[in-house]
């Protein structure tokens, strides 16, 4: 890891399970910024978090002598979170953020506290930290409190799937509770390492869906005997927008050789498809184009550095500002938010069209034996639920501000429930791609022996691994789970090809 030239792939792959390593040419940067804060302190000039109160107790100067204490005690008394636990790999990727944030030499740390933090990564330990309480400025003061308190052997920790007292945890591993020095408290707790978090994890899960949706709006497009005229690149150069015309390429090389397409290339009474078919490459397009622009904005804020005050060692310098402030993050997950539910809304209508014999041309409810069987009937009243549910959920949420501190700090950016509420949003609009993965394998049945593409032939044939046709009414359920965990694995992009799809990872 080099701190301020990670790629979004690098987070990605840590958030995916990779065990960050600190590259050792930081390690000097680190210790001359130490050095800088012991300097100010020397000086006795009051500044803020060095030697002083915090937020709206800034003006009390803390002697010498209570400066450890000071620190220590910012730790313990802004660990007041709320909430479930963050899951593991979202909390394993905040303290990667923060390891590189520290690692810079602007925060004033000492080695010893960036190599501990690095060390915990190492070797598995994960501290339990309540995903509620933040407001997204001033940092993420709680959850990065209940972080940095079992660095001080304070709190409970996850090793090897098991919660342990933070204080065992370290002893059994071998490492000593940090004695907090000047500065460290606040640096910990300082910056938006959590809200960063929560919006880079969900904007990984999203890319997958945004992938899986190509595929099975494609195997949809099949299923429904639909054309594939609407992809033509002519079309898509004269908008000009470069995710329309890379989501139309990915779309015409889904369905390059499908023998259902060839099959109504001649002779098809329809005119136009239905816009949930023919306006794919617009949609999912513009979610790309979406998506992309906030891969850029996190991109760059997992590379910065957002705690205050913040350290200049080649001046002897500290300089308050507001980097804390996570504006960005909440505009980026708001982003994401609107991006998940119009992947969502779309296939949800495709899988509408498909059990509507009216519109797909299929049996109703994709069943041999309607009437007496109901079919997808259901699974389609199930992802319209989720879709309205992700409506529900997608108000921006850096519109709302509420003043904290005795109105030191008054105004926060949300971004931290902002980017939280999004791993439900993607659970759900998942499951409505799955819910679309089973119906379009089902049109596609009805098609036999007529097939598909190469890749969408590769999709079903995963899936029909675990899912067997549908002939017969069964309890659908368990077929929705398999689909699902196929969809969130990343199974199905992989087998249609990862190389015909567009990503935010170059």
């Amino acid at each position: 890891m080099i701190p301020g030239e990670m790629t979004l792939r690098g987070w990605r792959d840590i958030y995916r399970g990779a065990v960050p390593t600190l590259d050792p040419a930081c390690h000097a940067v680190i210790q001359r910024s130490a050095d800088a804060v012991a300097a100010i302190i020397a000086r006795g000039v009051p500044v803020y978090g060095i030697n002083t109160g915090f937020g709206k107790l800034a003006s009390v100067h803390i002697p010498p002598p209570d400066l450890a204490t000071l620190q220590r005690n910012i730790v313990l008394s802004h660990s007041a979170g709320a909430g479930a636990p963050m899951p593991l790999p979202v909390a394993r990727l905040m303290m990667a953020l923060k390891l590189a944030s520290l690692s810079q030499g602007a925060s004033g740390v000492r080695l010893e506290t960036v190599r501990l933090l690095e060390a915990l990564l190492a070797r598995g330990l994960t501290p339990i930290v309540p995903c509620q309480g933040s407001v997204g400025a001033s940092g993420d003061l709680a959850p990065l409190a209940h972080m940095s308190a079992t660095m001080i052997g304070v709190g409970e920790m996850i090793v090897r799937g098991e919660v342990v007292p933070a204080a065992k945890a370290l002893a059994d591993a071998g490492l000593q509770p940090l004695a907090l020095g000047a500065k460290e408290g606040l640096a910990l707790l300082n910056g938006t390492q959590f809200s960063t978090a929560y919006a880079l994890a969900a904007l990984f899960e999203t890319e997958t869906l945004f992938q899986s949706a190509l595929v099975t709006g494609a195997l949809s497009t099949d299923a429904a005997r639909g054309s594939d005229a609407p992809f033509d690149p002519r079309i898509h150069r004269l908008r000009r927008h470069r995710g329309q015309i890379d989501t139309a390429d990915a779309l015409r090389g889904l369905m390059s050789g499908s023998a259902i397409r060839a099959s109504h290339l001649v002779g098809d009474e329809r005119v136009q498809d239905p816009y949930c078919l023919r306006c794919q490459p617009q949609v999912m397009g513009a979610v790309l184009d979406l998506l992309r622009q906030a891969a850029t904005t996190l991109e760059t804020e997992a590379n910065g550095v957002t705690d205050n005050p913040l350290i200049f060692s080649e001046t002897g310098e500290a300089l308050s500002g507001g980097n804390f402030h996570a504006e960005p993050v909440a505009f980026a997950a708001d982003t994401i938010a609107l991006a998940l539910c119009e992947i969502g809304s779309l296939a949800e209508r495709r899988i509408a069209m498909l059990v509507d014999p009216a519109l797909s041309g299929l049996p109703a409810f994709l069943t041999p034996r309607p009437g007496l069987n109901s079919g997808f009937m259901i699974p389609q009243v199930t992802a319209a639920a989720l879709v309205s549910e992700n409506k529900q959920r997608a108000y921006p949420a850096s519109v709302d501000s509420i003043p904290t501190s005795a109105n030191q700090e008054d105004h926060v950016s949300m971004a931290a429930h902002g980017a939280r509420r999004l791993m439900d949003m993607a659970d759900n609009a998942g499951t409505v791609i799955a819910i679309e993965l089973l119906a379009a394998a089902q049109g596609c049945d009805f098609h036999r022996p007529l097939a598909s593409s190469p890749p969408l032939e590769a999709v079903r044939t995963l899936l029909r691994r675990e899912v067997p046709h549908l002939e017969e009414d069964r309890a659908l359920h368990p077929d929705q789970q398999a689909a699902t965990r196929m969809i969130r694995s990343r199974v199905v992009v992989e087998a249609a090809g990862l190389d015909r799809l567009p990503t935010l990872c170059a």
